[in-house]
């Protein structure tokens, strides 16, 4: 298939040696991807090409600048259809990997495509990113977190880092400029134990897209009254 021959080689490219086991399960999670948008709203995005270059490509170029032997557990948090965790599990399968998402419909899906994939050490959980934040067994627990286009930067440190451990990392995937929310965001990331390391941009092959990863290193436990009760980050970011 010409597009899985791109997407290997444009991997390859980067570092990332896929085995035919992998590529099966990328090639499954397409066709339930496909499937399950015709029964609930998971993509606008459903040609082969275009999902396995802005879904799966895009998603794994999170391991493009940050070394993911250094992680041993992920959360995903507002995956959305899998975005980016699932390739990432597909690519690196020694994570253990946690999915939050606020709608039960994709949680469904997500369980399916976890089964079908025959992916271990995938978690999906139903709920909002601020109330499970404050489940202890999720609460500044991982060493890598990451949310893909979810919300604003102010916004997204309070649904992310609080999952974050000491000394793990938070990346947020971002597409075009990030400037003016990197400024708005600095009172939230100091509120929340979080400091900027280093923010890389990245063109996405063929239709020249920009993207932004902003890396975040948590420096010490979340401070009890956070994260705020859901819904409030969102109507009130923690902006100064």
């Amino acid at each position: 298939m010409e597009e899985q021959l791109r997407f290997t080689e444009r991997l390859a490219e980067e570092g990332i040696v896929l085995s035919e086991r992998q590529l099966e399960q990328f090639e499954i999670y397409f066709k339930t991807l496909v499937l399950w948008n015709e029964k609930m709203n998971l993509t606008g995005i459903t040609v082969r090409e275009q999902v396995y270059l802005k879904h799966f490509y895009d998603s794994l170029s999170l391991a493009f600048n940050y070394d993911m032997k250094k992680a041993a557990s992920l959360a995903d948090i507002g995956s959305g259809a899998g975005f980016p965790s699932i390739p990432l599990k597909i690519a690196f399968p020694h994570l253990k990997v946690t999915i939050v998402d606020s709608l039960n419909k994709r949680i469904t899906f997500l369980k399916e495509v976890v089964s079908l994939l025959g992916l271990t050490d995938t978690e999906c959980v139903h709920g909002r990113a601020e109330d499970i934040a404050r489940v202890a067994k999720y609460r500044d627990q991982f060493d890598l977190v990451t949310a893909r286009a979810v919300a604003r930067l102010s916004v997204l440190n309070e649904f992310c880092l609080p999952f974050v451990k000491k000394g793990g990392t938070f990346i947020a995937m971002k597409g075009s400029e990030v400037e003016e929310e990197l400024k708005d965001a600095a009172y939230s990331l100091s509120e929340l134990r979080g400091k900027l390391v280093k923010v890389t941009r990245m063109t996405l092959p063929v239709e020249e897209s920009l993207r932004h990863f902003v890396e975040v290193e948590k420096t010490g436990a979340t401070p009890t009254k956070y994260p705020r009760k859901a819904g409030t980050p969102l109507k009130e970011p923690l902006t100064k």
